[in-house]
């Protein structure tokens, strides 16, 4: 086995993306969305969110719409966002499909069923949200969903954060 100091299957410099190396110098937190599918629950952790206040309060987000959490979501209609804490870095690379998840990702942690997808039971912020419009965006799908469901029981101390690839300690 050979350890590299650098990913084996990066692209070399000069064939990166520009576009993919500006967004991934944003900062951003990590979400956790889950949705009741007709099949099997599905979840996919999803740092591309922006929470728009207002009467009702909306979140966008910009999905992978292969996924299955996509297939999901359209089927349901509804989704759970967590917010991800640094403890919880693990469950973020399982949904990310980044880590082993044995048994599926939904048996690497408890969750609790709600009427909008599975939240893990140790989450504090999460938000019920219902989906109101769809559309491509470039190669996501962004989704405009009603907020229905705020819980926020207490901070997040040590938000998950991911910036060029990584997950950066903040402070």
């Amino acid at each position: 086995m050979t350890i590299h100091d650098t990913h084996p299957f990066a692209d070399p410099p000069s064939a990166r993306d520009a576009v993919r190396a500006f967004r991934g110098r944003l900062a951003s937190g990590v979400t956790l969305w889950t949705a009741a599918g007709e099949r099997r629950p599905a979840g996919l952790t999803v740092s591309s969110v922006m929470v728009a206040n207002g009467v009702p309060p909306r979140i966008l987000a910009l999905l992978d719409p292969l996924s299955d959490l996509c297939e999901a979501l359209l089927d349901s209609q509804a989704a759970a966002v967590t917010v991800l804490g640094r403890d919880q870095l693990r469950l973020a690379e399982i949904f990310a499909g980044q880590a082993p998840a044995p048994g599926g990702p939904f048996r690497q942690a408890a969750f609790s069923d709600t009427a909008w997808g599975p939240v893990p039971t140790e989450a504090t912020t999460w938000a019920g949200v219902r989906l109101e419009d769809s559309r491509p965006v470039g190669w996501s799908l962004l989704v405009t969903c009603l907020l229905e469901e705020l819980v926020a029981e207490g901070g997040v101390e040590d938000p998950l954060v991911h910036h060029r690839g990584r997950y950066p300690k903040l402070g």
